[in-house]
């Protein structure tokens, strides 16, 4: 649920807000709002300094892609 895109805002909030061992898996669902990835980066938890290393790396791995 927590990395389903179509998974309902409200519902990705509560995950957000209740269950720490969840969060990681919000960075990966490409329907989270910039507004949810912050609370997420800001609330930690197991994981989520680990999920965003891997993400911001992906987006430089694309870049690099995307010049070449």
């Amino acid at each position: 649920m927590a990395c389903d895109p179509s998974t309902e805002p409200d519902v990705l909030w509560h995950i957000a807000r209740e269950a720490p061992e969840l969060r990681m898996w919000l960075i990966a669902n490409t329907a989270a709002t910039p507004e949810l990835l912050e609370f997420v980066a800001q609330a930690g938890g197991p994981g989520v300094k680990r999920a965003f290393d891997v993400l911001f790396e992906s987006m430089e791995d694309d870049a690099r892609t995307a010049a070449v």
